[in-house]
């Protein structure tokens, strides 16, 4: 075999395997059977000496690279397109890894609010003790406040300012108060016969006003505590009987779950997306494997040539 046939030979091998390699990527079928079909020239070259094999070299040159440089631009783009699917899944993972810091879960805030309750029950004995005794104590618990401060933002009803104003309007000759809480003297007295014994409800809030909804165990009536003014007043629990309280899900526990559905989302389009093909392309695929499966390969290599063309033009396009 001269050296010229064989260099031509084992350059078409070369390049079938890269249409090969590319035919298993894009998993195409239309692909898949110009490969094959390429293989058939080529084995008809090399099983037969007397066949001009420079013709080989022009189909590949012309038709088989044109196709192959294509294809391999759809890979890049979509490559670069998946990419940035999992840049985002990645952000959306770590977003959601932030935000399933466990201080912030519903279940923190379940077992913190009977805390809480616990801290507005000792707070409310310590402060009767206080005002029969007229001492000057801070009869409030240590951070009383700062189970709103970490748990508003989330957990807590959104109402209006003319609501709010309305719950925590008081009278100034209903209320006993020292230099540190205010409470509804009717309140007080509720208290002190159910042995302060209540349980947190609800929070509710206004802008940046907050306030604590309290219910007794005993009794179906229930108290508010607002931390700005360290008050306490009754609450007509009618008057909030509006607010839809069948999820206690937290803000940030609603945004995991919308962050893990659309990561799902996320992950089946990059599956699809690896491999697409623009169907603009896949149209011109197909009528190319039916004339180079149709033309007389030998007679009709300027059509191959034609083809090539439409290929090569195809790289310029905004298609992919």
């Amino acid at each position: 075999m001269d050296e010229n046939r064989l260099n031509i030979l084992n350059q078409s091998n070369r390049m079938l395997s890269k249409l090969q390699l590319l035919s298993v990527f894009f998993g195409d079928e239309i692909i898949y059977k110009i490969y094959l079909r390429s293989q058939v020239i080529h084995k008809l070259f090399e099983a037969n000496p007397e066949l001009d094999i420079n013709k080989l070299d022009l189909f590949h040159l012309q038709f088989t690279q044109s196709l192959i440089d294509l294809l391999r631009k759809i890979k890049k783009n979509n490559e670069t397109n998946v990419s940035l699917l999992f840049d985002e899944i990645q952000i959306n993972r770590e977003m959601i890894e932030r935000l399933n810091d466990p201080t912030y879960t519903l279940a923190n805030f379940n077992i913190e609010k009977q805390r809480q309750a616990l801290k507005v029950n000792l707070s409310l004995r310590k402060l009767f003790q206080v005002l029969s005794d007229e001492s000057h104590d801070n009869p409030l618990s240590k951070n009383i406040n700062a189970f709103s401060s970490r748990f508003a933002a989330d957990f807590f009803y959104t109402i209006s300012t003319d609501l709010m104003e309305e719950l925590t309007a008081y009278s100034l000759t209903d209320i006993y108060k020292n230099d540190y809480a205010k409470i509804q003297r009717k309140l007080m007295g509720v208290l002190c016969k159910y042995d302060f014994k209540t349980e947190f409800y609800c929070g509710l809030k206004s802008g940046a006003q907050v306030v604590e909804v309290y219910k007794f165990l005993d009794d179906d009536r229930h108290f508010l505590y607002a931390p700005s003014d360290s008050l306490f007043v009754f609450l007509d629990v009618a008057k909030i009987s509006g607010i839809d309280m069948s999820t206690n899900l937290s803000k940030k526990e609603k945004l995991v779950y919308e962050l893990k559905d659309k990561n799902d989302r996320l992950e089946g389009n990059a599956a699809a997306m690896k491999a697409f093909m623009p169907p603009e392309i896949t149209s011109l695929l197909t009528d190319n494997y039916k004339k180079i499966s149709d033309i007389s390969f030998l007679d009709n290599i300027s059509n191959i040539d034609v083809q090539a063309n439409i290929l090569k033009s195809m790289l310029n396009t905004d298609l992919i």
